[in-house]
């Protein structure tokens, strides 16, 4: 836990032993209060709203195998109810400020590498047959004894990669950091603005908003991620009123025309659960499973460990508190994302922003779920938070995370390396299960040239042979005739 988090989350609630619900959720416990879980569950919310527009545009521009594509209204509903649903169910059974949704990358997956070798039932089946994988994986200790198995400095680095990672995800999501075209024939990836400047309406207001929100965390006030939230929407509100804005992204700050919409429930339960074997080869199916399992199970590995570590939440060991039932729901949640044609549903690394309003348990999930559902009828009006206004979050809380990085050796090799190996591979490869998976083979790889192989856990000998096959794919695919 950061040095900001330790001074701003001081114990000021009610002695142990309140009402029944402080007693179910250890909200005193925890040094936290219902005001900071009830703040924190709408930070997590409105940093992660964004999904229910951007998960219906992923799975609904593509085509299925027989030009089908899914409808619109229907996959919002679908994405607002599983995420309600889940992010519930996380918080009443796991006590962790730890929301779900609909998991982007995965949903890209789905959509562009699945549905078009089979049906949309089929591939939803797939996501089905990968969430109950995983469960099966939690059930027989397997996927617990992978996290127990990780030494303490790498959960440390996986912490700091995830603080860089969500940084970068709120430069780049708010439009100060974009990608420079190819076309422009340069090394250089990535460029100030879109075109190496800031410009624009919606730049300003998420530089308003950094400056906003370190300057009330700088000031301890609490609810300071909150605020600048709330803030800079009434100020991109009121810009986009006044001004001629052209691009506000996927949200657009403005007043809706229609408050309530009508959700549609025409989705839920439309997958097959074994009809892509029927589709296309068993080879092909039990690859893309294994690239789904793979990227579910240690993306949700290491936003568990990076929000239960800047929580405050780890033991002695480093271990987090009833791990095997947050990773039984994270499983079932994959299920329930694959059964309701939302794609798999997994832990949300933005629930960070709860975690830095103050979030310490699960109650703050009653308040981010039950945003979710109340979007199921009011998404034109808890959309309306443009990316740049809740950006500036992310920042922040990368920056609370990244504080952690002083507690890694760095005078020992191997340990630092697989580290730095972490932390840069999530950010720059834009995933955490990539910066994991780099981390793991330098780590085992390191070992073995010092003579220390015995050292290894076996789990992790294990899981970095699966890391070279899923970093190799290509090859792997040709050398069994996919491609």
């Amino acid at each position: 836990m950061s040095e900001t988090q330790k001074v701003t989350d001081l114990p000021s609630a009610a002695p142990p032993g309140g009402n029944g619900v402080d007693r179910f959720f250890e909200i005193s416990a925890r040094g936290s209060t219902f005001g900071r879980e009830i703040r924190g569950g709408f930070a997590t919310f409105f940093t992660m709203a964004y999904i229910l527009v951007l998960n219906p545009i992923i799975l609904g521009s593509a085509k299925d195998k027989f030009g089908h594509q899914l409808d619109h209204v229907q996959l919002t509903t679908a994405t607002a109810l599983v995420a309600a649903v889940m992010t519930v169910i996380m918080g009443v059974g796991g006590n962790l400020p730890l929301a779900l949704a609909a998991g982007l990358g995965l949903n890209a997956v789905v959509a562009f590498q699945v549905a078009p070798l089979m049906s949309w039932d089929d591939a939803m089946g797939l996501v089905v047959l990968e969430g109950l994988l995983i469960c099966v994986l939690v059930v027989t200790g397997l996927r617990e004894a992978v996290m127990h198995a990780i030494p303490q400095p790498l959960k440390q680095a996986i912490s700091v990669g995830i603080g860089l990672f969500i940084a970068f995800i709120g430069f780049v999501d708010a439009g100060f950091v974009s990608r420079i075209p190819d076309v422009a024939s340069t090394t250089v990836p990535v460029q100030l603005g879109g075109t190496g400047t800031l410009s624009g309406w919606p730049v300003l207001v998420f530089c308003l908003g950094v400056l906003l929100t370190i300057g009330l965390l700088a000031r301890r006030v609490k609810g300071a991620i909150l605020i600048s939230i709330v803030t800079m929407t009434v100020v991109a509100i009121v810009i986009n009123s006044v001004a001629d804005v052209k691009n506000w992204g996927l949200t657009v700050p403005k007043v809706p025309d229609d408050v309530v919409a009508s959700p549609d429930f025409g989705l839920l339960g439309h997958f097959s659960l074994f009809g892509a074997f029927g589709q296309t080869g068993a080879i092909t199916v039990v690859l893309l499973v294994f690239t789904l399992v793979l990227s579910d199970f240690f993306d949700t590995m290491g936003t568990v460990v990076g929000i239960s570590a800047e929580a405050g939440l780890l033991d002695e060991e480093g271990k987090v508190p009833d791990l095997g039932r947050v990773l039984l729901i994270d499983g079932a949640a994959a299920v329930a994302g694959g059964a309701a044609s939302a794609s798999s549903a997994t832990s949300y690394i933005e629930s960070a922003a709860g975690v830095g309003e103050g979030s310490r348990t699960g109650f703050s999930n009653l308040v981010t779920g039950g945003l979710f559902a109340f979007a199921l009828f009011l998404t034109p009006l808890l959309t309306i938070v443009p990316m740049q206004a809740a950006a500036p979050a992310l920042v922040a809380v990368g920056f609370l995370m990244m504080t952690q990085v002083k507690h890694i050796d760095w005078d020992r090799y191997e340990i630092a390396i697989p580290a730095f190996l972490t932390i840069a591979v999530m950010p720059f490869t834009y995933s955490i299960t990539n910066g994991i998976g780099a981390g793991f083979l330098a780590y085992v790889l390191i070992k073995a040239v010092l003579g220390k192989a015995k050292e290894i856990h076996w789990l992790l000998w294990a899981t970095s042979a699966l890391f070279l096959v899923y970093f190799a794919i290509d090859p792997v695919e040709q050398i069994l005739g996919v491609k």
